[in-house]
């Protein structure tokens, strides 16, 4: 729970994570269309749940699919069966909660989702900076608000229904516990250009005189760069990466951990201003530009965290609130579902929901048979 953990909401993981090496997911040549339209298209868009009040279509579920499938692709990782029926899951609960939301509630999701926008906007530099970036990963300004409105109506609407309440000195008691874990890690802020050896579709390698081509060109620009050209300038006419191309190949900070390794080291070795070689990951050729580097800093429990606007006391106290959810929001969810009668119609995702709870049940009672206590 390191605070850029702390930092990281699930819905904006496909715009932040590995953001400056991540290629979208691009649609079939002469069209405009996402993946989920496509597929939308050749077989419709059936409701794979059903309840009270609301039902869930499979193109709900295919979106943050495809873009968590495209985030785990670009880290070398591959997610788990289990994760769709996750993600489902968490769906479901946020429409069954939509269900019981209040006017307060509404109102409190709302000013929420605006703090978490404006903060990605700042740590994007610009709204337009932002939109570009949610615009590499196949989403819209009003998708990514809408999203973020309804996970934070949902969990307004949890804590008023479980009577969550956090004391000042409870959340004190949280962050003495938890000091160390409020650092802010080194980030490192550079610009590059990004010539792809790779399809970005299919990811596979180009064919090999393509390859020693794209090196030919990748050499030739750094000598400009190194003969006084604007790295900014050759960034927006030659770089391959959409995500950063049109803000002259600028990128948001990032902490270690977040790059491929050979972007990461290269980019921390560097100095102010500093022009790297040519380097080479799993996506291409790349020139990096320093433009600045962060130290590292711990937060006292008063201080407030630029990238969030919120101090370390209000953190706190939501981890605080957060722990509680975890003991009683599983017990009123089970009974709201019922309530809702929440049916999974897709037998694929039911029989996998059921694979997951049975074996949840068998962990559960294993942990018990070892330890009566609990």
């Amino acid at each position: 729970m390191k605070l850029k953990l702390i930092l990281s909401a699930a819905l904006m993981a496909g715009v932040i994570s590995a953001a400056a090496v991540t290629a979208p997911a691009v649609a079939p040549a002469g069209t405009n269309a996402s993946p989920e339209a496509t597929i939308k298209a050749l077989f419709g868009d059936p409701a794979i749940v059903t309840a009270k009040g609301f039902d869930i279509k499979q193109s709900e579920l295919d979106q943050v699919l495809t873009g968590a499938k495209a985030n785990a692709a670009a880290q070398g990782q591959q997610l788990p069966t289990e994760f769709s029926i996750a993600i489902l899951n968490q769906l479901i609960t946020i429409q069954c909660l939509l269900q019981k939301a209040t006017p307060a509630d509404r109102a409190a999701g709302a000013a929420e989702a605006d703090v978490q926008y404006a903060s990605l906007i700042k740590r994007f530099g610009s709204t337009e900076a932002f939109e570009r970036q949610l615009k590499a990963v196949g989403m819209t300004v009003d998708d990514l608000r809408a999203k973020a409105t309804q996970e934070a109506t949902a969990k307004a609407t949890l804590k008023h229904q479980l009577n969550i309440s956090v004391t000042d000195d409870q959340a004190k008691a949280f962050y003495a516990k938890h000091a160390a874990e409020f650092e802010q890690p080194e980030t490192a802020h550079v610009r590059h250009i990004l010539l792809m050896t790779m399809e970005p579709a299919t990811r596979t390698p180009l064919p090999t005189n393509s390859i020693a081509a794209k090196r030919k060109q990748i050499d030739a620009l750094l000598v400009q760069i190194r003969g006084g050209a604007d790295f900014a300038t050759l960034a927006r006419q030659y770089s391959e990466d959409p995500g950063s191309k049109d803000n002259g190949g600028e990128l948001p900070e990032f902490p270690r951990g977040q790059m491929v390794p050979e972007f990461e080291a290269t980019a921390f070795s560097m100095t102010n201003n500093q022009v790297s070689d040519v380097i080479t990951t799993q996506f291409g050729y790349h020139i990096l530009q320093m433009i600045n580097k962060t130290p590292a800093k711990t937060f006292g429990y008063n201080d407030t965290l630029p990238q969030v606007n919120k101090t370390v006391a209000e953190i706190c106290k939501g981890e605080v609130e957060s722990d509680q959810i975890k003991k009683l929001a599983p017990a009123y969810v089970k009974n709201l579902r019922a309530e809702l009668s929440v049916v999974i119609t897709d037998p694929t995702l039911k029989a996998l929901d059921e694979s997951v709870r049975a074996q949840a049940d068998a962990a559960m009672t294993n942990t018990n048979l070892a330890d009566p206590a609990q």
